[in-house]
């Protein structure tokens, strides 16, 4: 892919996108493109062009496309993106590269280095497609081909930043793009070894260190309740280890552990045939932190990251766990197991203690794609925050909002630990009842951070894997994988 910056209308590309706003603003945007272009009637388009967020108007000149492409009236950073990823994604057979993103036509936005970023991701973003095992391969987006090109014709002073940013958009989409691919895969092409393949790919690739443990080290290493629920499968379950340390003193650490089911049955407590073959997504939270640390490597980000991924399938065998079981964890709690198809918190409870223990992070952060109790509480739009830290919580709200990946806190106080309380361990995984389930499981997940000052559990079940213009059924989101980097990155602006 080629990224270029261009000062001049002079020689435009074959397709070139001009974005506006319909905050009045449009209308001025129109009379320029009229003075620019002396065949178009600037009084028919603002009849026929209304600039609603996503709405797009062709225009045909002398062998040249112009798409006028509206962004609403108040359009934050995710609203761009869904522009131009929508554009990119409907458009695709109707636009040739390089395609030229015109802010030269009277449309300037405030913040254009914003604007660009989004603008650049989302185009790559439309450009994936479904379909990897079909007998007969889809029609290649343009910007597959060899020679794509996505130029942005702005004035020079904010060349050298757009050109940045750019980049940058780029190297997100990249890794969101593989994101898509691995929470999309079925469950027979993605079990936890291939979780662990990518990983070691990544950090060969991008220069950050990768250890994977199998079962035989799983095992010796008192990782027991990731081995509970992985003795149900035949598939092996591994714990990937991933850590990008840069060069530099008194860098912050943050710990990040990602739930990763690679396709979850409910074991004995098995879940209903209806909607089971969606839980090969049950690893959205493996792909976030995968992500991230992928991200915060390619940016070498001057953060010391240590991502965390406990991969297993869960079954049902003769051997699987079985409900009123007792078993141990890493950091020696035991658990009373009352629902089998509360694993992801299982495993999790290793990975907590596994980071906590060994790395001492600054920050730990959870995501899983963890109960439907929080899908009912916020739908399909924003991912339930946990913490036990004010500040914590407010910044990834902040990023969250910035960024399109919203959060919302609910609380963990503690009148809520006896949602976890067992008679005969230390903690059980399930309360029973039908309430306060994702604050359960938060409650859980507190008992294995032994007290770490700075946790924050991000249940995303709702958003990971969702309904969207661009699949006909649900698809992966890549959520949490800008959320995450674009905190970290905060994080090192912080003295």
């Amino acid at each position: 892919m080629k990224l270029t910056i261009r000062n001049e209308l002079n020689q435009l590309p074959p397709a070139l996108l001009v974005p506006m706003m319909n905050n009045g603003a449009q209308d001025t945007v129109l009379q320029a493109l009229a003075a620019a272009y002396p065949d178009l009637n600037a009084e028919a388009l603002k009849q026929d062009f209304k600039a609603e967020l996503a709405e797009v108007q062709t225009l045909y000149l002398s062998g040249q496309r112009i798409f006028l492409l509206g962004l609403g009236s108040k359009p934050q950073f995710a609203d761009i993106q869904k522009a131009f990823r929508s554009f990119s994604h409907k458009q695709r057979h109707r636009f040739t590269t390089p395609l030229g993103i015109s802010f030269l036509h009277d449309n300037l936005p405030n913040v254009p280095v914003a604007w660009a970023e989004a603008a650049v991701n989302g185009l790559l973003l439309g450009a994936y497609q479904l379909g990897r095992f079909k007998t007969k391969a889809a029609e290649p987006h343009p910007f597959e081909q060899p020679e794509a090109e996505i130029q942005i014709l702005i004035d020079d002073q904010y060349s050298g930043s757009i050109l940045k940013v750019m980049q940058r958009a780029e190297h997100i989409a990249q890794t969101q793009l593989a994101m898509f691919d691995l929470v999309n895969a079925p469950s027979n092409k993605k079990v936890p070894n291939d979780l662990a393949q990518w990983a070691i790919e990544s950090g060969q690739q991008h220069n950050y260190r990768v250890e994977v443990w199998d079962r035989t080290k799983i095992i010796a290493k008192g990782l027991q309740a990731l081995q509970a629920v992985a003795q149900g499968s035949t598939e092996e379950p591994r714990f990937i280890i991933t850590e990008y340390k840069p060069d530099g003193d008194h860098l912050k650490r943050v710990g990040l552990v990602g739930k990763g089911v690679t396709f979850d049955t409910g074991g004995l407590s098995i879940k209903p045939a209806a909607n089971m073959h969606l839980m090969k997504s049950d690893m959205g939270g493996a792909a976030a932190v995968l992500g991230a640390v992928e991200v915060v490597a390619k940016l070498q980000l001057p953060i010391h990251v240590i991502g965390v991924v406990p991969a297993t399938e869960n079954s049902v065998d003769a051997n699987s766990i079985r409900p009123g079981d007792v078993i141990g964890s890493y950091n020696g709690k035991t658990i009373e197991v009352i629902d089998t198809d509360a694993e992801g918190r299982l495993i999790l409870a290793d990975g907590l203690g596994y980071v906590n223990r060994n790395f001492q992070p600054d920050y730990l952060i959870d995501l899983a794609t963890l109960t439907g109790s929080t899908v009912r509480t916020f739908g399909y739009h924003v991912a339930g925050l946990f913490s036990n830290n004010d500040e914590l919580a407010a910044h990834l709200a902040q990023v969250g909002d910035r960024t399109g990946e919203r959060v919302w806190r609910l609380p963990i106080w503690e009148v809520y630990k006896e949602e976890v309380k067992s008679d005969v361990a230390d903690v059980r995984n399930i309360s029973g009842k039908p309430v306060a389930g994702g604050i359960a499981a938060a409650k859980f997940l507190e008992v294995f951070i032994e007290n770490h000052p700075a946790w924050a559990h991000l249940d995303i079940a709702g958003v990971a894997f969702v309904d969207s213009e661009f699949a006909a059924q649900k698809s992966a989101t890549a959520f949490g994988v800008r959320l995450l980097v674009e905190f970290l990155e905060d994080l090192t602006k912080i003295p």
